[in-house]
């Protein structure tokens, strides 16, 4: 179960359509956790490490769970998680991949950096739901996640 129900989930994801898709699934799914958007690689970094716009340790929450997009422009899903995992804070956030790209080496990449779970992303709002379900009821009600401290 996710620490408190003010804890973000960060999702970065630079579609505005699969954005708005994820966000709605997760809503119709019973999520009440903020959800902070950051549609590039960079952003997220930025949130994370609190700099630019996030330095507000008051406004830029340590997220409990990151759903974040492979490709991307700019600094990329790929290279977000291996920043994110090597870092001894961070790398205690649970990060689930989501992608269209269903190539192996996508997927073995993934999990030999650190992800914790990989999900295609579903085609329709109905494939985004039950998807947003599933990931809601495992990562917010079967299993605890380490609470990550305000220092980053």
């Amino acid at each position: 179960m996710i620490n408190t129900p003010n804890q973000p989930i960060l999702l970065v994801e630079d579609s505005p359509e699969d954005y708005e898709v994820a966000t709605r699934s997760l809503r119709a799914a019973g999520l009440k956790n903020p959800i902070q958007r950051c549609s590039d690689g960079d952003e997220a970094l930025d949130y994370l490490y609190r700099r630019g716009i996030y330095q507000d340790p008051h406004t830029s929450l340590p997220p409990g769970i990151i759903l974040l997009d492979l490709n991307m422009p700019g600094t990329d899903g790929r290279e977000v998680l291996q920043e994110i995992k090597q870092d001894p804070q961070l790398k205690l956030i649970p990060i689930i991949v989501l992608s269209t790209s269903a190539d192996e080496r996508d997927i073995q990449d993934c999990y030999a950096m650190g992800a914790n779970s990989y999900v295609p992303k579903p085609l329709n709002f109905e494939g985004f739901l039950q998807a947003m379900t599933r990931l809601k009821d495992f990562w917010f009600e079967v299993v605890i996640i380490p609470k990550v401290t305000e220092e980053v």
